[in-house]
């Protein structure tokens, strides 16, 4: 990381000085001093503007975009919704149960090292892109200007619709583990499974679902200063509460499982998940990992609102994987230590009615300690608030790409979702076109069991789907049509983004296979059919009729002509 940020030779950074505000101005610039009209007072007045620009504005000038949103998120807030969006708890608390019956804790441990790995590919190609090219349609934005005036619409269509997918996907799994841990905690406030607690029913547990998504739609309807600033509570509310959690959590059981049995124990359940095969089982434990390591994207979508985002962009992006790979690693060591009683933890009879892991595990340390779960019920409402500024953070994504992919025509009704919001600036339109479609993913809730799997399959697949195209396209594009900008990979650029194509690939493939046998109606993964027709109406479409008029992003900015 600290070669790739360091000084670039002399002739690339003459190349590249437009970029971080040095002497090399804008084309915008060069238009006014060529046509003489820099001796005008307007002229005068649009040079000083020009000469004192962010570099991020610059470099979204010089792309054919003029500044619509406002630009005054600071490095420290992009972090914060970008961490949000990753968050600490969200990926792995609701698949921590079922990674842990596939295959026992050693799978699940050491996977998450191997996934930290090869997510760090993957963060160095899209900070490099990022740096490149500081706008809010991000990979699809990439996707076009990368892959060339050939592939590039085709390029762009693809990678937009996947995005989109996977983002707005993204809001029902927020949502949906939301409530799940909800539940929980209502069940532990009113008693506990064994003592008559209230385990919410399938219509309330849809309610609280629709709920949480509506609230997101208020609040991201707002300026995006409340959104910031939530997001910078959000940053401190995992720290804080991950550090709480992972500190007091194993001090707090009474025993604790052995170092042995967290780091060696590979143990298979075929009667309950009906797989034998060892590898196959490895490669299904690893999903709770492939599910939590992504969504550093999230700086990205916001880098035109960002100040320096030429910079502050890659900054976000990298800093955000380094800081949920530790903390996450640690996370899944204080629940596995925490164990009392591995078998007891699936058991329909137990306390959480074996339908929430880790509200078990919470609730045997601080019953087996203090005899009551009102410890437990804190640490799931700590839990239970990551989870409502993650589904807070992807919203925010959510609507910028839906905005950015609408401003360039690709949506049907482009006109009115982006429209912004006259007083607070955000595309407000959007974010109630995302939480519409969210809710309607959650329905099926009331009569299908695998509903999680299913959404988390097509946001994971749509969400880190949409980081190969234009990684693809860096890779095999000729380096000298590329313009980097401050953060620049150099001749490592092209294993770096082979292994990080691969990778996604990889994870991509892995989401589609059935996670329980024998399969049937109640355990089959639906990704596959969802995807496969979602997909393909696009692809049609793309074929009837958007390919006659679908260009990719489209300037709003007339550099040959000097409007802007």
């Amino acid at each position: 990381m600290a070669a790739s940020l360091s000084l670039l030779p002399q002739k690339m950074k003459e190349e590249t000085q437009d970029y971080s505000g040095g002497s090399r101005v804008s084309s915008i610039y060069q238009f006014y001093v060529v046509n003489g009209v820099r001796s005008t007072s307007t002229g005068r007045t649009k040079l000083a503007r020009m000469e004192q620009m962010d570099s991020g504005e610059k470099r979204l000038n010089e792309l054919g975009y003029k500044q619509e949103l406002r630009r005054e998120m600071t490095l420290f807030k992009t972090l914060a919704i970008s961490f949000s969006t990753m968050t600490l708890f969200t990926g792995i608390t609701p698949l921590y149960g079922s990674s842990l019956q596939y295959a026992g804790p050693a799978s699940l441990v050491w996977g998450w090292i191997i996934v930290s790995f090869f997510t760090w590919f993957v963060g160095l190609a899209m900070a490099e892109i990022c740096s490149s090219f500081p706008t809010t349609g991000s990979l699809y934005f990439w996707a076009a200007h990368l892959a060339g005036p050939k592939w590039g619409p085709f390029a762009s269509w693809c990678c937009a619709w996947l995005e989109t997918i996977g983002l707005i996907a993204g809001i029902g799994t927020q949502a949906y583990a939301g409530s799940q841990t909800l539940q929980s905690i209502i069940l532990l406030c009113t008693g506990t499974n064994k003592d008559g607690g209230y385990f919410a029913p399938k219509w309330l547990f849809l309610c609280m679902y629709i709920g949480l998504t509506l609230i997101w739609a208020v609040l991201n309807t707002f300026a995006l200063e409340v959104i910031a600033f939530i997001d910078i509570i959000s940053i401190w509310w995992q720290v804080i509460g991950g550090i709480v959690i992972v500190i007091m959590l194993p001090l707090v059981a009474l025993t604790r499982q052995s170092a042995s049995y967290v780091f060696t124990e590979f143990q298979l359940a075929p009667e309950s998940t009906g797989i034998s095969s060892k590898a196959y089982a490895a490669i299904l434990a690893l999903l709770v990992s492939q599910y939590s390591l992504y969504g550093y994207d999230a700086a990205a979508h916001l880098t035109e609102e960002t100040k320096g985002a030429d910079k502050n962009g890659p900054i976000s992006i990298l800093s955000s994987i380094g800081i949920i790979s530790v903390f996450g690693w640690a996370y899944i060591l204080a629940l596995t230590f925490s164990i009392q009683d591995p078998s007891y933890l699936y058991d329909p009879s137990n306390e959480t009615a074996g339908a929430f892991v880790p509200a078990q595990i919470l609730y045997d340390a601080f019953h087996g300690r203090y005899h009551n779960s009102t410890g437990a019920i804190i640490f799931l409402f700590i839990i239970w608030g990551s989870f409502f500024f993650g589904g807070l953070s992807i919203t925010t994504s959510a609507a910028r790409v839906v905005y950015a992919l609408s401003r360039d025509k690709g949506i049907p009704f482009s006109s009115i979702w982006r429209q912004l919001n006259p007083k607070h600036k955000v595309p407000s339109n959007a974010v109630w076109l995302c939480a519409t479609i969210c809710i309607l993913l959650g329905l099926p809730i009331l009569k299908v069991n695998v509903v999680f799997t299913a959404i988390t399959s097509i946001c994971t697949i749509g969400w880190v789907g949409g980081y190969a195209v234009p990684i693809f396209a860096r890779l095999v594009m000729d380096e000298k049509n590329f313009k980097p900008g401050p953060f620049y990979l150099g001749k490592a650029r092209r294993p770096i983004c082979l292994i990080a194509f691969l990778w996604i690939c990889y994870t991509c493939s892995v989401f589609l296979l059935p996670t329980y046998y024998p399969i049937s109606w109640n355990t089959f993964n639906y990704a596959p059919v969802a995807l496969g027709v979602g997909l393909g109406l696009i692809l049609l479409w793309w074929i009837l009729d958007a390919r006659k008029w679908f260009k990719g992003p489209v300037r709003n900015i007339d550099v040959q002509n000097g409007k802007v």
